[in-house]
């Protein structure tokens, strides 16, 4: 046999460079999803799965959504399916500001004498946030990585750094979870936060499945169905209804979702965690109400989720029906999660809660705000939209 030929050996430098490059691409997606199944969380099983089966929001194998017979509403169906995806990738919205989003560092809160009545309530971002109340500290929602999704390295990525890093977060009383999707549950942070806490997380029922398989210890767990309450240093927490659905993988509803109250001695908040309007803010209202401040879900709408998040004048109309005193909005700014423009929803809310006469506050990241005496509302988001 002669000696190859320059163009066999090109040839067979090139499929080795392909295959070399086909590889490596392996490898890279490999990497990228190495931390999918952990991420994914546990399934319900044992005593949490028996208990399940207790709740009256259990019904046919799945959690339902109040006063329906039909699972939780998934994002999308149908048709609607093509036109979100056109939308995502051809539509017009300016889906990032145009300058850097503005962060504070918040200080730590002057000790006055007047403590057992204080209110304050630092936004960090979309919907993650810390309430100071009556001297107590409670962390919702809390999201500290880059992207919500179940890779590091694939997903919606944040708009702007959280304004402190976690180990900057004062010692909190208890960590509130609203349901267990990955911009409102995350793996790497509740790991953080199981390391440098001591406080619960205090979860809607079925998700200590997830902080279980984690490393969160079973006494730091605490699930609440509706209606249900966990006091913690002078605080009541109390799980409320929500029009959700839940699922980190191919299985939905098999966790619960919630809105919390949050009531001290003098001192109350309400937080809608993710949900669509329903009539169920007004029994809330009646029921718990009124409320110093609302932590209301404004942003990722889109009228195929109407049943599942709410569009801004919804909040509105839900911060009235709770009997709401100051309107904070959240769930916005962050993450893009729909196809409206990043700055869409508090436009919308801002003329709304003119309209309607609704005390508003839209704080920057990281800015803690006085519920007593909030700083008006200057727009500072349409100077880099």
């Amino acid at each position: 046999m002669g000696a190859p030929t320059e163009r066999g050996r090109r040839g067979a430098t090139g499929a080795r460079l392909a295959g070399a490059a086909g590889l490596a691409a392996l490898a890279g997606l490999g990497w990228s999803v190495r931390d999918v199944p952990l991420a994914l969380g546990g399934r319900l099983t044992g005593a949490r799965a028996e208990r399940a089966l207790r709740s009256p929001q259990y019904r046919a194998g799945a959690f339902r959504n109040p006063a329906s017979s039909r699972p939780a509403a998934s994002p999308t169906t149908g048709s609607t399916d093509r036109n979100l995806l056109r939308e995502l990738f051809f539509g017009k919205q300016k889906r990032h500001p145009s300058l850097p989003v503005p962060l504070v560092r918040p200080t730590r809160p002057p000790q006055t004498s007047a403590r057992s009545r204080e209110l304050n309530v630092i936004w960090y971002g979309h919907a993650s946030a810390l309430v100071e109340i009556e001297g107590r500290t409670v962390l919702i929602d809390p999201v500290w990585s880059q992207r919500c999704s179940p890779s590091a390295r694939l997903g919606p990525k944040r708009l702007h750094a959280p304004p402190v890093g976690l180990d900057e977060l004062p010692s909190v009383d208890a960590i509130l979870i609203s349901h267990d999707h990955y911009d409102h549950l995350d793996l790497a942070t509740v790991r953080g936060l199981t390391a440098r806490q001591e406080a619960p997380f205090v979860v809607p029922l079925g998700v200590g499945v997830h902080l279980e398989r984690w490393g969160v210890p079973e006494h730091r767990i605490v699930e609440l169905d509706w209606s249900e309450s966990h006091d913690v240093a002078g605080l009541r927490l109390t799980a409320t209804p929500a029009q959700h659905f839940s699922g980190r993988g191919l299985r939905r509803d098999t966790t619960l979702w919630s809105s919390w109250v949050i009531v001290g001695a003098h001192r109350s908040v309400f937080y809608t965690g993710d949900s669509g309007y329903f009539d169920g803010y007004s029994a809330i209202g009646a029921g718990y109400g009124p409320f110093d401040v609302t932590l209301m879900q404004i942003g990722a709408y889109d009228q195929a989720w109407q049943d599942i998040h709410m569009f801004p004048e919804d909040a509105v109309s839900a911060h009235l029906d709770l009997r709401g005193g100051l309107l904070l909005p959240v769930h916005w700014a962050t993450f893009n999660l729909a196809v409206h423009d990043w700055s869409e929803p508090v436009d919308r809310l801002w003329a709304e809660a003119k309209a309607r006469d609704v005390r508003l506050v839209v704080p920057r990241p990281g800015e803690r705000v006085v519920v007593d005496d909030p700083p008006p509302v200057d727009g500072w988001w349409q100077a880099i939209a």
